[in-house]
């Protein structure tokens, strides 16, 4: 079963506030998103803790760091 949550970030190329769309059904996971404002490339990185309520720990960084 897929469970996703809405987290909030910010770019790191441009600073706007982006929102991600999380499977809380993988335990760690890492992708390159483009932002929707500045089209530069993202990479988020994700680990969740599951448990009673699956808490999603995001961290959003520059492909090119």
């Amino acid at each position: 079963m897929i469970i996703q949550t809405l987290e909030k970030a910010y770019c790191p190329y441009c600073g706007e506030p982006i929102e991600l769309l999380i499977d809380t059904s993988i335990t760690e996971q890492e992708y390159i998103e483009d932002c929707e404002v500045c089209c530069r490339p993202m990479v988020i990185s994700c680990i969740v803790n599951q448990g009673f309520s699956d808490e999603a720990l995001v961290s959003v960084r520059r492909e090119d760091d």
